[in-house]
């Protein structure tokens, strides 16, 4: 009994001090985070008239100073809520204002106070990030935002302008219609293998003329495996007896009822893409530059057209809004062209320098050293869209992976689908010369704004100072 009596009281001790222990340890904690944030409030006021918004899909917060009355309001994310901010921000004589890139739900907010004369930030969420171990609330968020923004101590995001943006969403969609439509392919694909029909071994691509033309007669009612090899395009590789003989199936009705389906969707798809691509043609036309220029050159060698390719001329289209042919450059295709003018524009004078366009591309090693290691040197994976289109290839020649059943640029993410179209040209003798991963960036960059490329690549660290990071 008295060993148990002993045991429960030393156990209580234990209990005793490390609750003791963690009370020292909580203090600690809240004296250093009131030290850190007293050090930023003291911090110059670079921006008096400046304002911080915590984005929310069904409220926003908004602080517009310490010292004022009712300083932070909370509205509602609907049209009529957005106006009252406006009203807000306007009758306590705000001028700039910072918010958060949360998803999508800033856009509309952004566009209103764009269009009614504030300078807007749009600020990356890692660098308004709470303090280690600060109590996270949106309150306190959008406190923390004004506080950041008022010192002057946060960077806006990219945005380029208007009617690069409207570009650019037209370039998304497209990009998501594409990938949408790949997967009605994997669909017809895996119909036609639970037939046992081997077409997509013996073509390359089912959605071809060749492919396209037996689809259809399979789905009117022929089944002659002899009859549906003639059908072949005379461009095709494959002969009739390999055809004839990958067309030998079962053709039951659950199957062929689900390859109809799919290739109607796929059709559907197709259609929609068209449509898309005429936005995107009529956009491109607003952008034209006024300015005389010399005619466009016959491209040097005529690329045969690849799935999904647009239906109008990209270069020229390129060619009378940048004011010079993207296409000269070594590595850039057509679509590769149009994706990265959509992302940036026709022109990068927002960029200083070339090295921080590189490393707003992602294109820089990101250098972690300590000790005198280095831990790691990996790019950018934030800038996942630019870095793909000019940093995937690292040697001439080498195009990317495709998955099958998604061709070309929908086995790829949205606006990023164009590496496989991008396949550098070299002589002969210089096809295994490694590229630089940013040699790409810094070609474009000096292309759009006419100074030389340099050949000395910048590590991240010394790029990361680009405001438009």
């Amino acid at each position: 009994m008295a060993r148990r009596v002993s045991t429960a009281a030393k156990m209580a001790h234990q209990r005793q001090a490390f609750q003791r222990r963690k009370a020292r340890g909580q203090a600690r904690a809240s004296a250093q985070r009131a030290a850190e944030a007293r050090r930023v409030e003291v911090l110059p006021i670079t921006h008096p008239h400046a304002a911080g918004i915590d984005i929310g899909s069904r409220s926003h917060w908004v602080c517009v100073g310490f010292d004022q009355e009712h300083a932070i309001a909370e509205f509602p994310a609907y049209t009529d809520g957005l106006r009252q901010i406006l009203a807000y921000l306007r009758e306590h004589g705000v001028t700039t204002v910072a918010l958060e890139s949360t998803g999508i739900y800033w856009i509309p907010l952004y566009e209103l106070l764009e269009a009614n004369g504030f300078t807007v930030l749009l600020v990356d969420p890692r660098y308004t990030k709470q303090l280690k171990g600060r109590p996270k609330t949106d309150r306190l968020d959008c406190q923390w935002i004004y506080r950041l923004h008022s010192v002057g101590l946060l960077a806006a995001a990219f945005r380029p302008d208007d009617r690069t943006c409207q570009l650019r969403s037209y370039l998304r969609q497209r990009a998501n219609l594409i990938r949408y439509g790949g997967q009605h392919i994997q669909h017809m694909e895996k119909a036609l293998e639970q037939m046992n029909l081997k077409l997509t071994e013996i073509l390359s691509d089912i959605t071809g003329v060749t492919g396209r033309t037996i689809i259809q007669a399979i789905l009117r009612g022929v089944r002659d495996p002899h009859k549906l090899a003639q059908l072949r395009d005379r461009r095709c590789k494959a002969n009739e007896a390999a055809i004839a003989q990958a067309l030998d199936g079962s053709y039951r009705a659950e199957h062929l009822f689900a390859l109809r389906q799919a290739y109607e969707a796929w059709q559907f798809y197709q259609k929609q893409i068209g449509k898309v691509e005429e936005q995107i043609e009529q956009q491109l036309e607003r952008m034209k530059q006024d300015r005389a220029l010399p005619p466009l050159k016959p491209a040097s060698r005529p690329r045969r057209r690849t799935p999904n390719q647009p239906r109008f001329d990209v270069r020229r289209a390129l060619y009378y809004v940048v004011g010079f042919d993207l296409t000269e450059i070594e590595g850039i295709a057509e679509l590769t062209a149009l994706t990265v003018i959509s992302e940036i524009g026709p022109e990068v004078s927002r960029f200083a320098t070339m090295k921080q366009f590189c490393s707003w591309l992602g294109l820089c090693p990101q250098f972690n050293k300590t000790g005198g290691r280095v831990k790691s040197s990996r790019t950018d994976r934030a800038q996942a869209g630019p870095h793909r289109l000019l940093g995937v290839k690292t040697r001439a020649g080498v195009r990317p992976p495709k998955s099958r059943g998604i061709r070309g640029e929908a086995a790829s993410s949205a606006g990023q689908e164009l590496e496989a179209q991008s396949t550098p040209t070299r002589s002969r003798g210089d096809r295994d010369a490694a590229i630089p991963v940013n040699g790409y960036g810094q070609r474009l960059g000096a292309e759009l704004t006419g100074a030389p490329a340099s050949n000395n690549h910048t590590s991240g660290s010394e790029a990361q100072e680009s405001p438009a990071r």
